[in-house]
C-alpha cells in the first residue's frame, strides 16, 4: 500500500503533466500572445501562462516539474481561468493540488438553500445571482431565456463582465450598450479597491484588456461607480424590446452576492417575459 509521502509525489507528478497537456493545447494567438520566430512546442510557453495568470515564472516552472510547493486557491483560479479549464478540469486541477473544490463551486454552494427556491417562485421575472466579481451562480429559466446561452458555457465564461463586452448576442441586445458596459467597467474598478490583490480578479481584468479594445479604452479613463438601480432595455431576439426595472438585493449585511431582478414596467413587457417563460417551461419538458 502507497504511504502518504508516496500519494502526494503521484499526484504532483500527475498535476505536472495535466498543467503542460493544457497548456499545450492553447495557441498563443487565443490570448493575445504575440508570437515572433519558430516555437519548437505547441502550445503556450511555461512564461507565457505565468504571466496571464500573475504567478512567478520560476514558481510556476516548479508547479509543472511536481515539486513540493503550497499553491493558494487564488493562484489556482488564476490559472484554471487563463488555461480556459472547463468545470470537470476545473475541479480536477484543484484534487491534484489538494484542494477540496474551486472557489466558484464554493460560491454557489455558500448560497441559502432558499435561493433557488426563490428564483423559481419569481418566475416569470427574469432573476439571477451574482458576486462582487460578476460571477453568475444562479438564475431562474426566464432570465437564461431572455439572455440565451448559459447553459452551454464553461463556468468560468458566465460572467457579465466577459459577456458585454465579447458575446455579440449580449451586445446586439443591450440597446444603450455605450452606458451599460462604462457603467459595468466601473462598478468593476471600484471593486478592484477591496480585491486588487487577488489572481482571479487580476487575471479576469488582463483577460478583458486582452479581448476587448473597448473595455481598455473604458478602463484607462479610471472611472469608478457605485451600485444602482436602473431601467434597461433590452432587445430579445424572439420576443422584441423589454424595458425592465433592474434592482439588487444582496443577501446579507456583509455580503457580496445579491439577487438581481428584471422586473417589466409595462404590460407590453409583462406579456414578453411570461411568453420567454413558456418557451423555457416548454423546452424544459422535452
Amino acid at each position: 500500500m502507497a504511504t502518504s509521502a508516496e500519494d502526494q509525489q503521484l499526484r504532483r507528478r500527475e498535476l505536472a503533466s495535466f498543467l503542460r497537456s493544457r497548456r499545450e493545447r492553447i495557441s498563443p494567438e487565443q490570448m493575445g500572445v504575440t508570437v515572433s520566430g519558430r516555437r519548437r512546442t505547441p502550445g503556450l510557453r511555461r512564461e507565457e501562462v505565468a504571466q496571464l495568470a500573475g504567478v512567478g515564472v520560476t514558481w510556476y516552472t516548479w508547479l509543472e516539474q511536481g515539486r513540493d510547493i503550497n499553491v493558494s486557491d487564488q493562484v489556482l483560479a488564476a490559472i484554471a481561468g487563463t488555461l480556459r479549464l472547463d468545470p470537470s478540469e476545473r475541479a480536477h486541477l484543484y484534487t491534484l493540488a489538494g484542494h477540496p473544490e474551486p472557489p466558484l463551486d464554493r460560491d454557489c454552494k455558500a448560497l441559502p438553500n432558499a435561493i433557488p427556491v426563490m428564483l423559481t417562485q419569481l418566475e416569470p421575472i427574469p432573476a439571477a445571482v451574482i458576486n462582487a466579481r460578476f460571477d453568475l451562480l444562479a438564475y431562474n429559466r426566464t432570465y437564461e431565456r431572455m439572455v440565451g446561452g448559459l447553459g452551454h458555457l464553461p463556468i468560468e465564461d458566465r460572467n457579465w463582465l466577459l459577456l458585454v463586452f465579447t458575446s455579440p448576442r449580449w451586445r446586439a441586445a443591450t440597446l444603450d450598450w455605450d452606458d451599460a458596459a462604462a457603467r459595468l467597467v466601473a462598478r468593476f474598478r471600484a471593486g478592484m479597491a477591496a480585491h486588487g490583490t487577488e489572481a482571479s480578479w487580476k487575471s479576469l481584468a488582463r483577460r478583458m484588456r486582452q479581448e476587448s479594445p473597448d473595455f481598455e479604452r473604458m478602463w484607462d479613463q479610471h472611472e469608478v461607480r457605485a451600485p444602482e438601480n436602473f431601467t434597461k432595455r433590452y432587445l430579445h431576439p424572439e420576443v422584441g424590446l423589454l424595458t425592465l426595472d433592474y434592482t439588487q438585493l444582496w443577501l446579507g449585511e456583509r455580503s457580496e452576492i445579491k439577487l438581481t431582478t428584471y422586473t417589466p414596467v409595462d404590460e407590453d413587457t409583462w406579456a414578453k417575459v411570461r411568453l420567454l417563460q413558456e418557451t423555457a417551461d416548454s423546452e424544459a419538458e422535452k
